[in-house]
């Protein structure tokens, strides 16, 4: 099954699935490329260290969505690659029909929430600041609608009275890297 990453920060989750595919816990995965909207994107990094290709390739103009040559630009390399599975490893973009219609179900997405609770922006302190007892993450597949596609697997973290929002989000980036890696390896059997 090949993957393609996508990713616009360090890529602690990209590299989670990297080192999962490195001691032989990708099931029957292989990532064949690691692409990125962001050209010193640490992401990228991660290319050379586990022998994978990665490179930037141009988004357009816009911040948080692709323009229609950025959209048809990255269409175009992702088909290129023969994907089976899609993975957005903290892809800072909002997808567009088109993207998302090129690759129907086989785009997934992750989450650091237990969706459909907090989707959008900066989940782990929407759960903070409400005062939940739960949050986590949840891997889902990705629809028109934002973190609203339907949900393949979460994992659970539990909010302890002497949690700081710091260690909350150390606890769910944890369980993030578990998560992850385990959905495509699971996903793997099934293709």
């Amino acid at each position: 099954m090949n993957v393609v990453i996508l990713g616009s920060g360090r890529g602690s989750n990209a590299e989670a699935i990297l080192q999962a595919q490195s001691a032989g816990q990708l099931g029957c995965a292989t990532v064949v490329q690691i692409l990125s909207d962001k050209p010193a994107a640490g992401i990228l990094a991660l290319g050379e260290r586990f022998g994978v290709p990665a490179s930037f390739l141009d988004p357009g103009p816009f911040k948080t969505k692709f323009d229609e040559t950025g959209e048809r630009r990255y269409v175009e390399r992702i088909r290129s690659l023969a994907p089976d599975l899609v993975v957005l490893a903290g892809f800072m973009r909002i997808l567009r029909p088109t993207f998302i219609d090129a690759f129907a179900g086989k785009i997934i997405n992750l989450h650091p929430s237990l969706l459909p609770s907090f989707p959008g922006l900066d989940a782990i302190g929407q759960a903070w600041r409400r005062g939940v007892k739960v949050t986590g993450c949840t891997v889902h597949y990705v629809t028109a609608e934002v973190d609203g596609g339907p949900i393949i697997d979460q994992a659970v973290v539990r909010i302890e009275p002497k949690d700081t929002l710091e260690s909350l989000e150390k606890k769910v980036h944890a369980a993030e890297h578990a998560l992850l890696p385990a959905v495509v390896a699971a996903l793997s059997s099934r293709a």
